[in-house]
């Protein structure tokens, strides 16, 4: 797959990408787009038998926030229109729909075909996640049934205010509110809300800061120190590989600096590899995708 630049995409179509990942959760706040669809369950195309769910409307999520909303929108039509005519691509700016898009495509078996081969495909820099919708998008109520889109856009406007009704954040805010009003009229002192506990985020792997310490994880059971040498020996300024006694599936490796672990990273990550020999193995031979991010520091 010919990666898209970061310019406004051509017309010309994008080349097939990869192979499929099971599809990603949902995400209940996607139900605030246009054309309000819901989140199914997807699946790769099982054979010429659709799966359970299969929809034209994929809700694509994990989309690159940096990138501008029109460029976005161009790039994901030139991408799926590979798979078949898009009807149409649904993005917002609002906070709630950040990194979340909708695409139509004419027919189920292109939305399939889609999800197979575009799932975990990196568009600017983000694997994105995949998967069908359970309610029709406008564009596929207009090209189906027009005549319905009067009644179908008044269900997705009432399906945004039962779900802006049932916010957890919403509720909240409206019962502080109701019980300062009470407390100014009756005089009495406005009891204080219980503070909450602040949730800890745990940062992924992919997105800690740079070391010069690598962490490899998923290693072959017949790994061997020898063998992760032979991989990591062909990048520069390796000082030394770390394997770990009665763990074969992990190892440390250190380089002199960030500057060169983070070569080694980028090259090595999501690849396979002989335990043994430290060769790199093919993406179509039988083997575990190893894993290779900075280590945590301190």
């Amino acid at each position: 797959m010919t990666e898209i630049s970061t310019q406004p995409p051509a017309e010309a179509p994008a080349a097939g990408p990869s192979t499929s990942a099971p599809p990603p959760a949902t995400n209940g706040d996607a139900q605030q787009a246009n054309g309000d669809v819901e989140m199914a369950d997807g699946g790769a195309d099982q054979g010429v038998q659709l799966p359970p769910g299969a929809s034209e409307v994929l809700y694509v999520n994990n989309l690159n926030e940096k990138i501008k909303l029109d460029i976005m929108k161009q790039s994901l039509k030139v991408l799926f229109r590979e798979y078949g005519r898009v009807l149409g691509v649904t993005a917002h700016r609002n906070v709630r729909m950040r990194g979340q898009a909708f695409v139509t495509l004419d027919s189920k078996e292109a939305a399939v075909k889609a999800v197979k081969e575009v799932q975990k495909f990196p568009l600017y820099g983000k694997p994105m996640q995949l998967t069908f919708a359970r309610t029709e998008s406008d564009a596929l109520v207009q090209k189906r049934h027009p005549d319905d889109m009067e009644a179908h856009k008044k269900a997705r406007l009432e399906r945004k205010k039962q779900s802006r009704r049932d916010d957890p954040a919403r509720r909240k805010k409206l019962a502080a509110k109701a019980a300062a009003k009470q407390a100014a009229e009756t005089g009495a002192a406005p009891v204080a809300a219980a503070p909450t506990q602040r949730r800890i985020v745990q940062m992924p792997d992919e997105y800690l800061p740079p070391n010069k310490i690598l962490f490899v994880q998923n290693l072959p059971d017949d790994t061997t120190k020898e063998g992760l040498e032979a991989l990591f020996r062909p990048f520069p300024n390796l000082v030394e590989v770390r394997t770990i006694p009665g763990r074969k599936n992990i190892a440390f490796v250190e380089f002199a600096d960030e500057q060169s672990s983070g070569v080694a990273r980028d090259a090595l990550h999501n690849t396979k590899f002989s335990g043994t020999t430290g060769a790199v193995m093919a993406q179509s031979e039988e083997g575990l995708k190893i894993k290779v991010t900075f280590a945590k520091k301190g």
